[in-house]
């Protein structure tokens, strides 16, 4: 027999699975997927992900980033996606630069990457709601990820969605 926190804390990680599914199903484009999606369930990979975040809230002074931090202490599954950045070979300017030969060559970020991963992320927090698990978008936890190298080299941009299954949600009345 299992009580309601073990269903809830079993059916979050399912949750993300399908989260998982819908950022890499979400529209790409010129369907190149360049999109990475992990999942943080473990107490170890959080805590240095917690530990991170209120390292770069001092460091960077970014007093939110202890903020969002002291959120997801009790979040069982905390879903990040992150998005390589790849050119989409449209030589289209919007990243600031005539060619995606000039963009990368100046080390720039191809402007589609972030609206890709944008829908990808969408995609994901509409599933969270389809279920009716709490969820929120932060910045500050991509980017933590990304100071761990929790991704592979060529991602450069990323966002966290923490999730909760609890009577009140913890990422609504932050402080």
């Amino acid at each position: 027999m299992k009580n309601s926190n073990e269903l809830e804390k079993a059916a979050v990680k399912d949750i993300a699975e399908f989260m998982a599914v819908a950022a890499r199903t979400a529209p790409k484009t010129r369907g190149i997927d360049n999109i990475e999606v992990i999942a943080i369930d473990d107490d170890a990979t959080k805590n240095r992900l917690i530990e991170k975040m209120k390292e770069i809230s001092k460091t960077d002074a970014r007093p939110g980033f202890e903020r969002d931090a002291n959120c997801i202490t009790d979040s069982p599954v905390i879903l990040v996606v992150g998005v390589r950045n790849n050119p989409a070979g449209l030589n289209c300017g919007f990243c600031g630069y005539d060619t995606c030969v000039d963009m990368a060559k100046h080390k720039g970020t191809c402007a589609y990457n972030p609206i890709d991963l944008g829908i990808a992320v969408g995609s994901a927090v509409a599933t969270a709601s389809d279920f009716h698990t709490d969820n929120r978008v932060m910045y500050s936890i991509g980017r933590a990820c990304l100071d761990l190298k929790l991704f592979s080299q060529t991602v450069k941009q990323a966002l966290g969605i923490p999730l909760s299954v609890t009577g009140k949600s913890p990422f609504f009345d932050r402080k």
